[in-house]
This record gives structure tokens, C-alpha cells and sequence, in this order.
């Protein structure tokens, strides 16, 4: 591949590096899948055509979902001109071929790289390789790079991310650009001049409410991380609480039906981690139900908020772009309770008379004055829509 001359690269990096981020992506939180949750390092080729042709049979691209994205150890070294490669053995065909077959099935072609010298696999990063990667990405027709944070020694990350921003800029292919940067440097105070979306905290796990000695969590715990963050994010540049666990194998259906409903009034990026080609018929019903994705979608792009927080019981809600509101009555107690709430907790008048529907149930409650309330099932939620 033919490399930029030194006058080039320092053009590109100072006349980009000016422009602040606002190129017309991801004006909705982005969707997809991505390989890490479920398979971890055991990817190749075969198992990621099949998952975008799941993707297309299963209804998920129907329902909103564009992206396939290759998480680490896709790569295994860099060639005598320091072009990143991809395992012959695992991707035969190649990139650009895999990334062919993804663009026929009407999705779009995402991979994973770091921005320091090794991946959090110990595979080869970006550092130093930022704008020969970014081009080589752009040949292969990538349109979404996840960047992670591993063996990033003293690097400053605001700068680090900046500089492959101005990359993929420079290599004249719209990416959607993925800071996974696990929220340690506040990217949310920096994230919407670089990247498109941005971690917020590190991995999420598959469990309810679960830690690890590295920082892992499961998402209840990530959840509360997410209060205090709603200015950050809008249109084009996203807090992400880290990717979909739903249909995996620790989650309840409640717990899973809970984890996508506050993931969807975040406004967070939807990013399935689970195997697509073996979804039972109630994880499907989840991930495609067309009202819950409604609320993430909405084009306003206002995260939701806590209003209410008694414990076991919380009420968060979502303002929308036809004034009327997402809201959700989240019980993480051990028990179904009922849970209610007032219209001025959600921003409305308390005479005003609003009609609700249940999302979940896809049913219309009536209307009502003042508030409503219903009974919430124990590591669930019940998912109203409130319009005046």
C-alpha cells in the first residue's frame, strides 16, 4: 500500500485536527452486533457470514440493526510495509471479501482495533499505524471502528482518539467511530468532537449484578453509572453503556426484557451479543420489539433520566420528539411490587388527562390524570408511553 509522504500526514493531521466532529453519522445511537460478548476471540469468517445472514432472516435488520462488528483477534500481525493482516487461517478470503458479502446482505462492516501498541488480546494496535490502518480500513469498506484502550502506556487518550479520528478522516470513508475508552479519562466531556459514541464504564458481564476484580459489571451496576451523564449525549455522539447481553445465558427473560428496555431509554447504542443464529423466540421478541426500539430511536436523541429512586423501586422516563414520554417502572427487588408515579414527576401538568400504553404488552391502558402506577415484576420492568 503506497504511504503518505511526510508533508501529507502533517497537512492532513493539522487541517483535520481544526474541524470538530459532525459528519452526519449515527444522528440515531447506532445498531448491530458485535462478536465479543458470545465469542470472545473465536471468530472467523464462516461464523460472521452466517451471523449476517441471521441478522437478514432472524428480522433484527428489518427492526433496525445494520452493523456487523468483528471484535479483537481478527488480526495477527502487520507485513514488511507495516499493514495490519488479517488471520489467513480464520478469515481465508479476507477482509475486503468479508466485508463484500456483508455490504451485499444490505448491512454494514464493522472491526475492532486499539489505540495502543497491542489490542486487550495482545494482538497488534494501531499506535503509530493510525492513518496506514485507517486506509487500509477504508479499502476493505469498513464503516465502524470499535478503538480500545489497552497497552496505552502514557499516552493521553483525548489526544490518542483525536489522532485516529483525524485518520479516518483523512482516509475518505464514513466510519462511525467507537471510543472504548471505559469511561477512566471522562470521555464524555471530550467524546462528541472525536467519536461518535463512547464507554462509559468497563465490560458489562453476563449476570444481573455481578463484579469482577478488573472492573466488569453487570449491567443493574452499569445502569447507575449512567445518572448524572444525560447532557453528554445526542445526535451523532452517544454515552455507550457497553453492548447488548440479552440472549445470553444468565440473564432471566425479565432480567433481559429489563437490561433492553433501560438500554433503549438511555438512548444507547444497540449492539446484540448474542448468537444470532439460535435465538429462542422470546430473546427475537425482545430485540426486535418495533415500540421499545421506538424510544431509542426517537430523532430527538434525549437520554432518559432517573426521576425517582426509592430503593428496590425506580422510575426513570424519556422525553420524546412529539412531547410525549418514554417511561420506565423498574423493580429490582425480590419480590413483584407495585409502582407508581405522578405526571410532574415527568415533566407534565397534574390535570393534564394522557393516554398510556404498555410496550411490552403492546396495549392501550386508557387515560389517565395525575399519574398511574402498575405491578412490576421482581428484576423487571413494566414500559409505558405517556401522550398527552
Amino acid at each position: 500500500m503506497k504511504k503518505l509522504s511526510l508533508l501529507t500526514f502533517l497537512f492532513c493531521f493539522l487541517t483535520l485536527s481544526l474541524t470538530a466532529l459532525d459528519d452526519g453519522l449515527a444522528k440515531t445511537p447506532p445498531m448491530g452486533w458485535n462478536s465479543w460478548n458470545k465469542f470472545g476471540c473465536d471468530v472467523n469468517e464462516k461464523m460472521i457470514r452466517e451471523m449476517a445472514d441471521a441478522m437478514v432472516a432472524s428480522g433484527m435488520m428489518e427492526a433496525g440493526y445494520r452493523y456487523i462488528v468483528i471484535d479483537d483477534c481478527w488480526q495477527v500481525g502487520r507485513d514488511k510495509e507495516g499493514n495490519i493482516i488479517a488471520d489467513p487461517e480464520r478469515f481465508p478470503s479476507g477482509m475486503k471479501a468479508l466485508g463484500d458479502y456483508i455490504h451485499s446482505k444490505g448491512l454494514l462492516f464493522g472491526i475492532y482495533s486499539d489505540a495502543g501498541t497491542k489490542t486487550c488480546q495482545k494482538r497488534p494496535g494501531s499506535r503509530g499505524y493510525e492513518f496506514q490502518d485507517a486506509r487500509q480500513y477504508a479499502a476493505w469498506g469498513v464503516d465502524y471502528l470499535k478503538y480500545d484502550w489497552c497497552s496505552h502506556g502514557e499516552q493521553n487518550a483525548k489526544a490518542s482518539y483525536s489522532l485516529m479520528r483525524d485518520a479516518l478522516k483523512a482516509a475518505q470513508r464514513p466510519m462511525v467511530f467507537s471510543i472504548c475508552e471505559w469511561g477512566t479519562n471522562q470521555p464524555w466531556t471530550w467524546g462528541a468532537d472525536v467519536g461518535h459514541l463512547w464507554r462509559t464504564t468497563e465490560d458489562i458481564l453476563d449476570c444481573w449484578d455481578c463484579t469482577t476484580d478488573w472492573g466488569g459489571m453487570g449491567w443493574p451496576l452499569i445502569l447507575d453509572k449512567q445518572v448524572g451523564l444525560e447532557a453528554y449525549s445526542g445526535p451523532g455522539h452517544w454515552n455507550d453503556p457497553d453492548m447488548l447481553e440479552v440472549g445470553n445465558k444468565s440473564l432471566t427473560m425479565e432480567e433481559s426484557k429489563a437490561h433492553f428496555s433501560l438500554w433503549c431509554l438511555l438512548s444507547a447504542p444497540l449492539m446484540a451479543g448474542n448468537d444470532l443464529r439460535s435465538m429462542a423466540p422470546e430473546t427475537k421478541a425482545i430485540l426486535t420489539n418495533p415500540e421499545i426500539i421506538a424510544l431509542d430511536q426517537d430523532p430527538l436523541g434525549k437520554q432518559g433520566t432517573k426521576v425517582r429512586d426509592d430503593g428496590e423501586f425506580e422510575v426513570w422516563s424519556k422525553v420524546l420528539a412529539d412531547g410525549s414520554r418514554g417511561v420506565v417502572l423498574f423493580n429490582r427487588g425480590p419480590s413483584e411490587a407495585r409502582i407508581a408515579f405522578s405526571w410532574t414527576e415527568i415533566g407534565y401538568p397534574v390535570r393534564l388527562s394522557a393516554k398510556v400504553k404498555d410496550l411490552w404488552l403492546h396495549k392501550e391502558l386508557g387515560k389517565f390524570k395525575g399519574g398511574f402506577g402498575a405491578t412490576v415484576p421482581s428484576h423487571g420492568v413494566v414500559v409505558l408511553r405517556v401522550e398527552p
